[in-house]
């Protein structure tokens, strides 16, 4: 099996800079580098080690096709109305969040070119709890890094389960698991840089909710 070269980028610097990577070239993407990331989401954390876990790749463009339609369907009802109206997140600023939003409307327009798709699926039954994510997610994380890792591109999206019914049937997932992501995967058009996030500060708290954490 292929590996990462002992001469690339740190975890630290890895885990600072998988951001978000929306627009992604047509190319194909070499089977090893998929196992790669794939090997990466089965060594992550699994609630009483269960591996519940099911990863579809999905290279079929009909298949993608299918998906794409409620993708853009949920941004053009949810996504892109909620920009429009809403204020830059911690981190960012308005030029880089119109930024943020030109590459969200350009993954929705081009979601089925991806070469490769990774949908995480979990078997959680009829009902799923609330934890049932925990089981699934890391795995998910763990693929981003992996994809960051080997010079990929790759976003976590969600946005198919609103339309979760229909996209799961148009994937051919079973009675009894759901998908709980799709990593579109390739090579990126634009380069790695660092995550934009607010004050640490701002979000961690010393021994009681709202207290100040000093030094940090």
């Amino acid at each position: 099996m292929a590996e990462a070269t002992p001469q690339g980028p740190g975890i630290f610097e890895i885990i600072h800079t998988t951001r978000a990577m929306r627009r992604l070239k047509p190319d194909p993407v070499p089977e090893d580098l998929i196992r790669q990331v794939l090997l990466a989401g089965q060594a992550a954390a699994s609630g009483g080690n269960t591996q519940r876990w099911r990863f579809l790749v999905l290279k079929d463009p009909e298949i993608k096709k299918k998906v794409q339609v409620y993708y853009k369907k949920a941004y053009d009802e949810v996504v892109g109305p909620r920009y429009t109206t809403s204020a830059p997140p911690p981190g960012s600023d308005p030029a880089r969040y119109k930024r943020q939003q030109a590459a969200v409307e350009y993954l929705t327009d081009h979601y089925h070119e991806a070469p490769v798709w990774i949908v995480a699926c979990l078997e959680d039954g009829a009902n799923p709890a609330r934890s049932a994510g925990s089981s699934i997610y890391p795995a998910v994380q763990n693929m981003l890094l992996a994809a960051r890792a080997l010079g990929l591109g790759s976003t976590l999206t969600t946005r198919h389960i609103s339309y979760e019914k229909e996209v799961d049937a148009a994937m051919g997932i079973p009675p009894g698991f759901h998908s709980y992501a799709i990593l579109p995967i390739g090579y990126p058009m634009g380069r790695f840089g660092p995550v934009g996030r607010g004050p640490l500060a701002d979000v961690v708290y010393l021994d009681g909710w709202g207290k100040a954490y000093p030094g940090i």
